[in-house]
């Protein structure tokens, strides 16, 4: 599921990069969480005023989050290749997968995985844009924070009733970020092309990252994120024709093996607690 997810993931950014002289870097990351939010309601129907008052909140950062993973990371593109914005936003799950690693041997595939980000980013070019990066590390830090809240989410909220919650204000706070730019490019084509990008990215891999996530550590799902730079840069270069040298190319077999190692090993010693449903609220322990 994760890897379904990854690979949705990239395809739709990749597509999103043809549409930016359309309507922009904003409008793409716009108009993408404004479907996701009215499609995840429509399917799922939430019902926040059920849940307790720290499910709620969980799920509102968890929107707050996505809206900033996603206009940062569509920034970052506009000026960087895509499997180099994608290795620099990996850093986000890499640090997940560390800090919440149990034993010492776990930690060998993250080690694996950054040096399979450093082969992909070659920094001794010194020629990467310093802008594109900084969006790229800012979508980092959301993305380890996605990690997090969306495992406490889908342990929380039965269903898709957390996406639910979520997406809508995710669509909210981009609104307020960037809706005075995105709005005025909106034309009917425009809004069309963004319910297909919407199912693409992020309707579709964010229900298969909940889903794994309540069969995966968050240090396993953050050391398995480790392939989607890999499949970024293969997409880059078949949708984009953006055409990687040999370092990247060693990077990818790194971060390959980081992620089936991760694979191997990451499944959850324990199941996710069982919401319970009490005078109206949803009781959990917080993971």
């Amino acid at each position: 599921m994760a890897v379904a997810s990854m690979t949705c993931v990239q395809l739709g950014l990749a597509v999103a990069v043809l549409l930016f002289d359309r309507m922009g870097p904003e409008g793409a990351g716009w108009v993408r969480l404004v479907w996701a939010g009215v499609i995840f309601v429509l399917i799922a129907r939430p019902r926040p005023w059920r849940l307790a008052r720290c499910s709620l909140l969980a799920c509102i950062a968890l929107g707050v989050v996505t809206a900033g993973v996603t206009l940062q990371f569509m920034f970052a593109v506009e000026r960087l290749p895509l499997g180099t914005a994608s290795a620099l936003e990996f850093l986000g799950p890499l640090g997940v997968a560390v800090a919440r690693s149990k034993n010492r041997s776990a930690l060998l595939w993250p080690l694996l995985a950054a040096v399979g980000v450093l082969l992909l980013t070659e920094p001794w070019h010194g020629r990467v844009d310093a802008v594109g990066v900084a969006f790229a590390l800012g979508a980092a830090v959301c993305w380890a924070l996605y990690i997090l809240l969306t495992q406490w989410v889908g342990d929380a909220v039965s269903g898709l009733e957390g996406l639910a919650i979520s997406m809508p204000v995710a669509a909210v706070t981009a609104t307020i970020v960037v809706g005075n730019i995105a709005i005025p490019r909106m034309s009917v084509e425009n809004v069309l092309f963004g319910l297909a990008l919407a199912v693409l990215l992020p309707v579709i891999p964010f229900a298969l990252e909940l889903s794994a996530l309540r069969r995966l550590t968050t240090a396993a799902f953050g050391t398995l994120m480790s392939l989607e730079p890999a499949i970024a840069l293969l997409l880059g270069l078949i949708v984009l024709s953006q055409v990687p040298g040999w370092w990247p190319v060693v990077g990818v077999l790194f971060v390959v093996a980081a992620g089936f190692g991760a694979e191997r090993t990451g499944a959850r010693d324990e199941g996710p607690p069982d919401p319970e449903v009490t005078a109206g609220e949803t009781q959990f322990v917080v993971p």
